[in-house]
């Protein structure tokens, strides 16, 4: 599976974009026969709907039916714990091209992936997908250092009118007041400031098979999908052996997995 583009390792130039901007688009990165079983693996484990999972009306985003009895309150949101669900996933987070790319990024030889954020297949449903607040993802999570780096892969075209995401660039280097967040941890929209902050905030338009590595403390936001075709995206996050979860934490819940 080794992908030519980094079968040397990331470049100067990348380590620089994902060090300047908290994100970095590696383009083909996934071969498509291995798509190809990911997606069967996920439209088998979607009908019927077989758990655990998350629906829609469970995060009440702008979008999400109010309550599952509404119309479309079974609409998924996102499998869970995509790590043990198959062995193509599997595969995939511990594919050369990932572990290499991590490995530099995070600055650590010893690869650790939790089960415990992300770990998911995220499904991104027409009529009734939700939109995102503008946060950081380490908002919730809990290590000794903040220093955790997501692996999304497109499983599908991924554009705005499919319910893309944004990032703010060079955002995971910034330290904001509380009082710029909402309750939900959510950047404010009546804040002058804010408002200047996402005004540059770019797209991130994926093809299928490209991968977004993003610093967990980047700000992104994520659009409803307006199109008829469903959007997969499948979601793992890794940190350093040494960048250990806080006791009695969510973040320490199940034991992270060891990637060679």
């Amino acid at each position: 599976m080794n992908n030519p583009a980094i079968s040397q390792g990331l470049s100067e130039l990348q380590l620089q974009q994902f060090m300047h901007d908290g994100y970095l688009v590696l383009r083909g990165l996934a071969p498509g026969s291995l798509r190809k079983q990911m997606i069967d693996a996920v439209e088998t484990a979607l009908n019927p709907a077989l758990g655990p999972l998350e629906y829609e009306t469970d995060v009440q985003y702008p979008g999400s039916p109010s309550s599952q009895s509404a119309p479309g309150g079974h609409t998924p949101r996102r499998l869970l714990n995509a790590y043990s669900r198959d062995a193509v996933f599997r595969q995939w987070a511990g594919s050369p091209d990932v572990v290499s790319a991590l490995r530099q990024l995070i600055g650590a030889e010893q690869l650790l992936l939790t089960q415990n954020h992300h770990n998911c297949i995220m499904t991104k449903m027409p009529e009734y997908s939700s939109k995102t607040g503008w946060h950081q993802d380490i908002r919730y999570w809990s290590f000794d250092r903040p220093e955790l780096v997501n692996v999304w892969l497109a499983l599908g075209d991924e554009f705005a009118e499919k319910g893309s995401m944004k990032f703010i660039p060079g955002s995971h280097k910034l330290e904001l007041d509380r009082g710029r967040f909402d309750a939900d941890l959510f950047l404010r929209h009546d804040l002058p400031e804010n408002e200047s902050l996402i005004n540059s905030a770019v797209d991130a338009e994926l093809k299928a098979g490209d991968v977004l590595l993003f610093h967990c403390r980047t700000f992104h936001v994520a659009g409803a999908n307006e199109t008829r075709q469903a959007k997969y995206s499948v979601v793992f996050s890794y940190h350093a052996a040494d960048n250990r979860p806080i006791p009695g934490t969510r973040s320490a819940r199940l034991d992270s997995i060891v990637i060679d």
